[in-house]
Order: C-alpha cells, then structure tokens, then sequence
C-alpha cells in the first residue's frame, strides 16, 4: 500500500528517532502496528504535524518491546500499565499502546487480521486497518482533544474497507457511542450518506427506538468518565454521579 500522505516531520532528528525504533521493532519480531496520525494520513490524504509515533500491540508483548529498548539504552516510561508506555531518547518519544485509557480497546490478535503493509520513514511497517483506526479514536472526545473528525474523513475515504460487522462487534456494549459517529458522518457529509450500510443504520435505530419505550437505568452513572475524567469531574466529585463502574449506593431508589 502506498500512503496517501504523510505527516508533516516536526524535524529530521525526530523521523531518525522514529526510524530506528521502528527498525528496531521488526528485528524484535513482536507484531506491532503503526497508528495514531501516519494512519490517517495514510488513509486520508491528510497531510498534518505529528509530535510522536504510536505503536500498538498485545498487553503481553507491549512489557517485551519496553524491556528490549530498555536494554538499549532508550528511557521508558509505564506511563499507566492499563494501556500504555513510552520509548524516550532524548525529547523525542514512541508511544507503545496496548488498549485505551477506559479499557474498551484492548489490543488483540483480530487487529491484525486486516493490517496492511505500509513504508513508514523508510520501514516496512504494518498499518492499523482502517476499522481498527476508527475503534480507536470513537472514544477520544476531550475538551483538548476531539477526534470525531478523524473518524469522519476515515469513513469517508475508506469506507468500502471499514468491516462494519466487526467495528459494531468491537463497539457492541457501547453502540450508542458509534450511532453518535455515524449520525455526526451523515451530517457532515449529507452527499455522502450511504457510504455507511443502511443495515448497520436500521439496526442502531431499532436499537435506539427499544430503549426509548423502556425506564431509565436505576443506577446514576456518569459514562462521560469514559470519553474524559477531567471534563466530568465534577457529576462524580459534586452532583452524585457514580464513576463508570457505578454501585448500589447510586441507585435512584
């Protein structure tokens, strides 16, 4: 696959640092995946500046690829052991990433099922699949960081290879969060409406029109928590809210 674009390089220093630590993962031999903003611009055509390089992979081989760079000589960073570490060497770094911050995400063998192959700052890499891509960002939805707009252009430009079953098998306990993408698409892109399957759209909606005849959950839990801690706060911290887990202690009755 040739890339439809790529990013802009914050200097050459940096591309050299994310060289060599992808050749340096291939001599590993541990399956990584190339993400983040060389995924799509790839995908897109979006050429934008990137600050890092992320790597995703399985929980168990993410302490693996850490512990070799450490024995490398490189710093690294257990930034959370819940889903992410990083390859430092100097003011450059490389995010290892093996699920998300809310633990909807993890890393797993199907992620590379669709991957492809992808030269990345002269490396042959494997690229995350465009489905995979779109999982990913559903859930990063910060007052600092929104990337709705990433999943939209993704369904706009590669929605012929987007495996709608699995992305709905992925996001299943939280089809809402993809009927709200999905929805966003559609307005954005109002020419573009079919791109996305009318079976996937009916089956969201009838979804939406069963919940709506049914009570509210008795549980009060704010799932905000789940797109940003900081930005819902205060519904666990002052308006009684329970955090995403949610306990007895906040049922309505």
């Amino acid at each position: 696959m040739t890339p439809a674009a790529e990013p802009i390089s914050s200097s050459p220093q940096a591309d050299a640092f994310y060289a060599d630590t992808l050749r340096i993962l291939v001599e590993l031999g541990v399956p990584f995946l190339v993400a983040g903003t060389y995924a799509v611009s790839a995908y897109t055509g979006i050429s934008r500046p990137t600050k890092d390089l992320d790597v995703f992979c399985k929980a168990g081989d993410a302490m693996r690829i850490l512990d070799h760079f450490r024995g490398l000589d490189y710093a690294i960073e257990i930034e959370d052991e819940r889903w992410i570490g990083k390859i430092h060497k100097g003011e450059h770094f490389c995010d290892v990433i093996f699920a998300s911050s809310n633990g909807t995400m993890p890393v797993g063998d199907e992620w590379f099922a669709e991957a492809r192959r992808i030269p990345v700052c002269g490396v042959e890499v494997l690229l995350v699949a465009p489905t995979e891509l779109v999982w990913s960002k559903a859930f990063i939805q910060l007052r600092h960081r929104y990337d709705g707009a990433d999943v939209a252009n993704v369904i706009l430009r590669q929605h012929e290879h987007i495996n709608w079953r699995q992305l709905l098998g992925y996001m299943e306990q939280h089809w809402e969060v993809l009927l709200m993408h999905l929805l966003n698409f559609r307005w954005i892109y109002p020419t573009e409406r079919d791109r996305i399957p009318r079976w996937l759209m009916d089956e969201l909606l009838d979804r939406l029109r069963h919940q709506l005849e049914l009570p509210p959950p008795q549980t009060r839990i704010c799932r905000g928590r789940m797109f940003s801690h900081i930005d819902y706060a205060i519904a666990v911290e002052q308006w009684g809210f329970a955090d995403v887990g949610g306990d007895e202690r906040h049922r309505l009755d």
